[in-house]
């Protein structure tokens, strides 16, 4: 067996239908593209374009399964329609009650779902992403669920942007901007066991790696934010830096460090 590291990531066409789009993806985030008769497990991992739009696959024996941003069914179909509403503990963490419902500034956008929690429950989002492969999933997914009647009116209120989130708000800091609530949840080394957190924590390292930065992501979203940071960490994890949070709220494997800065009225 070879000790040479795979390359991260390479652009699959499932179909020969989808080779030009596949193409011009492979072009816009500059990876490999792979053609009929390529060794795909010379990849980590896999973007791969079909009838049901991107999807990121592992290679190699026993990966799992394909991931997408899907708005539209499973899990994020469910919690939609049965997550609990403004009592669910992300609700609390940004200061949803009564007729509150701030803007967020969701700085580590991932595959959209928190925030798209946020959006149903009526919070305008704004989402940063800085990894172009997951941009670029998320941003599949969203344009998927404008489509649908039934969720358009939802991710209309999600507005996603491609950029180092750091750099971002720093820019958009020294212009005078600011925005309400500020929602950080970096990567982090995973203890919990089920099998939907494993999955995507072994499809998406190698795409993204580990935040290493997190304590500047913290201190450019405090100088950015109008009302509070949240941060989501897994429940028994060291805060962010030495600043302590206001408060937190806590649930089974995860827990929100909420630091207010005013009220939010």
């Amino acid at each position: 067996m070879s000790d040479t590291p795979l390359n991260p990531y390479a652009v699959l066409p499932l179909d020969p239908a989808f080779v030009e789009v596949a193409t011009a993806l492979a072009e816009e985030i500059c990876c490999p593209l792979l053609s009929e008769g390529d060794d795909p497990e010379q990849f980590e991992v896999l973007l791969q374009v079909g009838a049901d739009g991107l999807s990121l696959q592992a290679t190699g024996k026993k990966a799992p399964g394909a991931i997408n941003a899907d708005f539209l069914a499973g899990a994020t179909a469910h919690r939609r329609k049965f997550g609990g509403g403004k009592g669910q503990m992300i609700a609390k963490a940004v200061g949803i009650k009564g007729g509150i419902r701030p803007q967020v500034l969701d700085v580590t956008a991932g595959l959209g779902k928190d925030a798209f929690v946020l959006a149903t429950l009526g919070c305008e989002m704004i989402l940063v992403e800085r990894s172009p492969v997951i941009h670029a999933l998320l941003r599949d997914g969203l344009e998927r669920a404008g489509q649908d009647p039934e969720v358009a009116e939802i991710v209309a209120h999600m507005q996603l942007h491609h950029a180092n989130s750091i750099d971002w708000m720093r820019e958009q800091t020294a212009s005078g901007e600011r925005y309400q609530v500020v929602y950080v949840d970096p990567m982090f080394p995973h203890n919990d066991k089920s099998a939907l957190v494993k999955k995507e924590m072994r499809v998406f390292r190698p795409v993204v790696g580990d935040d290493t930065d997190a304590e500047e992501l913290l201190e450019a979203a405090l100088a950015i934010a109008e009302n509070r940071v949240v941060v989501k960490r897994p429940r028994k994890a060291p805060t962010i830096g030495t600043r302590a949070p206001s408060y937190q709220l806590e649930g089974k494997s995860s827990r929100y460090d909420i630091y207010t800065l005013k009220k939010l009225g």
